[in-house]
């Protein structure tokens, strides 16, 4: 958190100096106007997309040198969402519920989702002698934050096995938050928590640490596919500055493909890597950075078919009030004019 507050007192400095580039108007980032692109992304594996393409320079290289490129990254997507509601970001690579809470608190006005990123990555590990979800109850277990993916998951997987949880503490299963995901892994290890759902790589170091998967989060879906990370821009911001949108998304897509394409795929790996390592200060083994990734599918499609059912699971649980229809969330129209041009299929919304 601390990271995140500092890279946005930076952008806000950055902002003032150069006169709130990103908010002003326009079709993009002519030859005579210079726009600043806020860009958050969390520190995990699941947005390897974002990872990649910093430090392999595809965003900066499709940008182009009138645009600045201002990274923030964030423990979790529940803070992500907090910049975003605050119009301290214009863009993020973040978790499919804390995009649609902050959609839901604007009234639909404040982001439009314009790509995917990511499928899968998720776990539920636990200490070794717990077997069964009965033997969860009186447990302690971590999430990133209240409210964001992983934990809506955990309740909302907790719910039908018929347990209990509040938002305070307590319940059949006590549910803790907590932040950074790195300290949920120092707590299993030390025995404080029983396990806890995490993302990637985070997941993949609790079994490291003694652990074992009691749900692997792919299974609960149809196909094991379900989005797990989401491109963002805010609708301001995305008017103002299409083209540049466009640009983004040509780093995006670039990465995604670097990631997926087996010549260069255990290069993506040691990018990411060193871009984690670079926030962290810590590099991941190489035995937790490939089972981080073997979990992940790395995809432009947004896989909206689980939205709506990601926001059904957080009404359920008590962390989202009714949401009905989500399809004017979606802007895929310039992904999808990229991806023809590409030679690969569209999606849809």
């Amino acid at each position: 958190m601390k990271r995140a507050l500092a890279g946005l007192a930076a952008v806000g400095v950055a902002m003032l100096a150069a006169g709130c580039g990103s908010s002003g108007s326009g079709s993009g980032a002519t030859a005579d106007q210079h726009v600043t692109l806020r860009l958050g992304y969390l520190e995990n594996i699941t947005h390897a997309t974002a990872l990649v393409g910093i430090k392999e320079g595809f965003f900066t290289k499709n940008l182009g040198h009138n645009v600045t490129l201002d990274l923030v990254p964030f423990s979790t997507g529940t803070e992500e969402a907090t910049a975003l509601e605050a119009g301290q970001l214009d863009a993020a690579y973040v978790g499919p519920n804390p995009a649609i809470s902050t959609w839901q608190k604007s009234q639909g006005t404040a982001i439009r989702i314009v790509a995917g990123a990511a499928s899968g990555g998720a776990a539920l590990v636990v200490k070794k002698g717990i077997t069964s979800p009965a033997q969860l109850k009186g447990q302690k277990l971590a999430t990133p934050s209240l409210g964001n993916t992983q934990d809506v998951a955990l309740r909302y997987w907790l719910k039908q096995q018929g347990l209990t949880t509040t938002t305070t503490g307590g319940g059949d299963v006590d549910i803790t938050p907590t932040s950074p995901n790195s300290a949920a892994v120092l707590e299993f290890e030390s025995g404080q928590i029983a396990g806890g759902w995490e993302p990637a790589p985070y997941d993949a170091e609790m079994v490291a640490d003694g652990g074992h998967e009691l749900v692997d989060e792919a299974s609960l879906w149809p196909g094991g596919q379900f989005v797990t990370t989401n491109l963002v821009v805010t609708q301001q911001f995305l008017a103002s500055h299409p083209s540049v949108v466009t640009d983004l998304l040509k780093g995006s897509i670039e990465a995604n493909s670097f990631i997926n394409n087996a010549g260069t795929k255990a290069a993506a790996e040691t990018a990411a890597n060193a871009q984690l390592a670079a926030l962290t200060g810590k590099s991941l083994k190489s035995a937790i950075l490939a089972a981080a990734f073997q979990q992940v599918t790395f995809t432009n499609d947004p896989i909206a078919s689980s939205l709506l059912a990601d926001a059904q699971h957080a009404e359920s649980v008590g962390l989202l009030s009714s949401v009905k229809d989500l399809s004017g969330i979606y802007d895929l129209g310039p992904l999808n004019k990229l991806l023809t041009a590409d030679g690969q299929p569209q999606v849809s919304s």
